[in-house]
């Protein structure tokens, strides 16, 4: 098993994890945010993490919650991802995320690579919640199209785009197991996709998603829209307990015919203190050639 995790952030830094919350810098803003694989001892002191603290997200018992305001902050800012180029755009939102999953830099640079290796691939993102995926894609030239269920998700992904200085990617607002079926029918199909999904949601519709009980069936049908000539494919997953062997297995039943090395693996930060903090798993393959560095 591959263990990733991105290097080079300028403008983020996992500081400190433990006792079930992660300490993180967003640019100029300091974050408290639960994190329930956070099981050891905090590194620094209550004080300490107090001290720095800009925001703390204080959870209520239906998974949502407020933060919890200690130095001046705007409700929006925006960060650097200047490996890539790359604007985010981040807002203290209700379920505690901020906009980005800073683990997920390792696909970004990723398909970047890939992308640019061949300009111009028709690249899909299902569940493609703010975008930076399809914003990364983009700017190495591939055809884009994101698709999410939530339509305000969706033009925070278009801003994102705009002022990374990018234009023309296709926004679709539909549930993603909808939208492959259909492009099934079409007769569809993409060199890329890149399939984020969450542990549990709900589609345009209400359509009620579980990670653990839909992920094979949809996987299959993935597969049917994508290219056999040249092709990149990135599943990430952030479920408890949902192991990287399952993907390991999926890959292998599903895209057998695939023949490209299917790399599966842990997404991880490491925070200021050398703990490493466990944030998802993927796997993912391609034959397309890298000529550059993807890590």
């Amino acid at each position: 098993m591959i263990y990733f995790t991105p290097t080079h952030w300028k403008d983020y830094e996992l500081l400190d994890s433990g006792n079930f919350e992660k300490l993180e810098r967003f640019g100029t803003y300091v974050t408290i945010r639960p994190e329930p694989q956070a099981v050891w001892d905090k590194s620094m002191s209550e004080s300490e993490w107090m001290h720095k603290a800009t925001v703390r997200f204080q959870a209520n018992s239906s998974n949502s919650g407020e933060w919890i305001q200690f130095k001046p902050c705007a409700d929006s800012w925006r960060i650097q991802y200047h490996a890539l180029q790359l604007t985010c755009n981040l807002k203290f939102t209700s379920f505690k995320h901020v906009g980005i999953f800073p683990e997920q830099a390792v696909n970004w640079d990723y398909m970047h690579a890939v992308c640019s290796s061949r300009p111009g691939l028709k690249v899909l993102n299902l569940f493609g919640y703010t975008g930076i995926a399809s914003v990364a894609a983009r700017a190495a030239g591939a055809d884009v199209t994101h698709l999410d269920a939530i339509k305000q998700v969706v033009n925070w992904t278009r801003q994102n785009m705009e002022d990374s200085g990018l234009r023309d990617i296709r926004w679709i607002i539909e549930d993603a197991r909808k939208f492959v079926a259909r492009e099934i029918k079409r007769g569809n199909v993409y060199q890329g996709i890149i399939m984020d999904p969450p542990a549990f949601g709900r589609g345009t519709n209400g359509e009620d998603w579980k990670l653990e009980r839909d992920i094979n069936a949809l996987l299959k049908d993935v597969q049917k829209i994508l290219d056999t000539k040249q092709y990149f494919f990135i599943l990430n997953t952030y479920s408890l307990g949902f192991s990287a062997m399952i993907i390991e297995n999926l890959l292998h039943t599903i895209f057998s015919s695939y023949k490209a090395p299917k790399e599966v693996g842990e997404l991880y930060l490491q925070d200021s203190f050398g703990k490493k903090l466990p944030l998802g798993v993927i796997g993912r393959f391609t034959n397309i050639p890298i000529t550059k560095s993807s890590r």
